[in-house]
């Protein structure tokens, strides 16, 4: 389950709004060492291809992992509906997972007790010098061990910087009830502190690729985790 990512342009100006009346399409692919999402790690190296539209603020996404060296690894599979209006924004998430309730990992089975999906809401505000989100899942696969819905949530802090020639992000991300079913914790827990490097690698005068390292830790888990992967782009 990927950090959710709602897709759509900053309403700043003039420009920014003559530009949302475009429709603007998103297809690239990471290639990561690991994939580890919010604190956990859910596989190991992965494949991860995103296709999205977005027009007006408004953006359909469809994001991937699939496993390269485990074939054990649980494939996935997200269709995220956003919208953003400045810094706001707002966004549903249905994930699908080739493992769960359902042995046989059927995509459109959504029986309340024997679904693979899970589906999720999300809110947020971006201030410039750092960004709030919040999520909470609905229905779908997630349960409390006495069987009730779980409506496991997580909310994060980020902050993204420049120094040197790099992109940095760091982010600051914690589980808020108890017995978080998804999270794993029965109580309040920080689940993901993270520190994210970006830069763009050129090959030629019109073409680069963008790589990205990232320390994570989980002090709930007490694991940590150093993740490295390229983005690929036409």
């Amino acid at each position: 389950m990927k950090k959710i990512f709602v897709f759509g342009l900053l309403l700043l100006g003039a420009t920014a709004v003559k530009a949302q009346e475009k429709v603007e399409v998103t297809v690239e692919a990471d290639v990561v060492n690991q994939y580890i999402w919010r604190g956990q790690k859910l596989g190991n190296t992965g494949f991860q291809p995103t296709l999205g539209v977005g027009w007006k603020g408004l953006s359909l996404t469809a994001w991937g992992n699939t496993g390269l060296t485990d074939s054990g690894d649980t494939r996935e599979f997200d269709l995220t509906l956003g919208y953003t209006i400045a810094g706001f924004n707002i966004g549903v998430c249905d994930y699908w997972f080739s493992a769960g309730l359902d042995p046989e990992g059927r995509y459109f089975k959504y029986d309340a007790h024997g679904t693979n999906h899970i589906f999720e809401a999300n809110i947020g505000y971006d201030f410039g010098p750092v960004a709030f989100q919040w999520y909470t899942n609905f229905t779908g696969n997630d349960y409390k061990l006495n069987g009730d819905r779980g409506y496991s949530s997580y909310f994060e802090i980020s902050a993204p910087f420049k120094l040197a020639t790099c992109d940095w992000t760091a982010t600051a991300g914690a589980v808020p009830f108890g017995a978080q079913a998804v999270y794993g914790t029965e109580d309040f827990a920080v689940t993901n502190l993270s520190l994210r490097c970006t830069k763009d690698i050129k090959i030629t005068d019109s073409f680069s690729i963008p790589i990205f390292g990232e320390v994570i830790g989980n002090p709930c888990s007490q694991h940590a985790y150093l993740v490295f992967g390229l983005t690929l782009r036409p």
